[in-house]
């Protein structure tokens, strides 16, 4: 098979989009006959139809759906290759993707990247972030699926740096008719005795939580497992268990909803982020000054 060439993918992916080849091929600038050729090339070269034809159009086949699919990721990965290494020679411009567990992005991780985004030197950085548990996270890292990775000190980082970035302190959040809400302060196992809502069971939060029950000879009673904090703290809200969340991401829901924020006093309780990444000299140099703004704008906090 001849190598596919990504003119006529575009021009494929334009037929598609519109259902049409006249029309697509007006938009391109070019003859209809152009296209339907490249077209039946394309066919001819992979053996099977891709575009059934009627009087009403045209609709991609099962293959031409298959080769959609495909031709538009391939599309958008050229394009952002280009975009990227164009931007090389008109000063620092460049795109750096950031993987970040959920409770780096619920707290300080967000208003930290627009803080650099915001600087006038960063104008033509642009920024991907995604939210990804963290041992995902560590093995997008090692296989260069992202730049620059956020998450809890407590994950295996072998193969990869890091820097210190920000700390937090988990607290229990309940409802204010709850039986520990009277309490100034609690530690986790006195918290065993209720209904838990929890995250899902993957996440770094909910795995030291199941350690920390087993250590003290007692499992938790989850009676609702959500996908997000803010879920949490609405399912708390609605009295139907407590939940323990950092202090951090309280402050944008207890006032509102009213629920009781109680520092838990375990040790583990006071957490470390971190910024990871494979190694800092191979980073772009987009990726490598937001680094070194993080791990700035982190250096002077206190811990929680």
């Amino acid at each position: 098979m001849r190598e596919l060439d990504l003119k006529t993918l575009r021009l494929f992916v334009a037929v598609c989009d519109q259902r049409n080849i006249a029309r697509a091929a007006e938009d391109a600038h070019i003859e209809p006959s152009a296209i339907s050729k490249r077209i039946a090339q394309l066919e001819a070269d992979l053996g099977v139809p891709i575009l059934s034809r009627s009087r009403r159009g045209v609709e991609p086949t099962q293959a031409g759906l298959a080769l959609l699919e495909h031709a538009r990721s391939v599309l958008f990965t050229m394009d952002r290759i280009a975009h990227d290494i164009s931007s090389f020679g008109v000063g620092l411009k460049g795109r750096v993707s950031v993987c970040a567990s959920a409770s780096a992005i619920a707290e300080k991780l967000l208003d930290d990247i627009a803080a650099f985004m915001r600087e006038p030197a960063n104008k033509n950085i642009m920024v991907d972030i995604e939210e990804r548990l963290s041992q995902d996270l560590v093995r997008q890292l090692r296989e260069g699926a992202a730049a620059v990775g956020v998450c809890w000190d407590n994950v295996e980082l072998q193969g990869l740096e890091h820097r210190a970035y920000r700390h937090d302190r988990l607290a229990l959040a309940v409802h204010p008719a709850h039986p520990l809400a009277a309490l100034s302060t609690v530690q986790f196992h006195q918290t065993l005795d209720y209904d838990h809502v929890g995250l899902p069971p993957a996440t770094a939060v909910q795995t030291m939580l199941q350690r920390a029950a087993a250590q003290a000879g007692r499992t938790i009673a989850f009676r609702v497992i959500v996908s997000s904090f803010d879920a949490a703290f609405r399912v708390v809200a609605a009295g139907l268990g407590i939940s323990v969340v950092p202090v951090e991401v309280s402050t944008a829901y207890s006032p509102q909803l009213g629920v009781r924020i109680i520092p838990l006093t375990d040790v583990w309780a006071e957490r470390r982020f971190i910024v990871c990444y494979k190694r800092f000299d191979m980073l772009q140099p987009a990726a490598q000054r937001m680094v070194e703004h993080l791990t700035a704008r982190a250096s002077a906090e206190k811990p929680a």
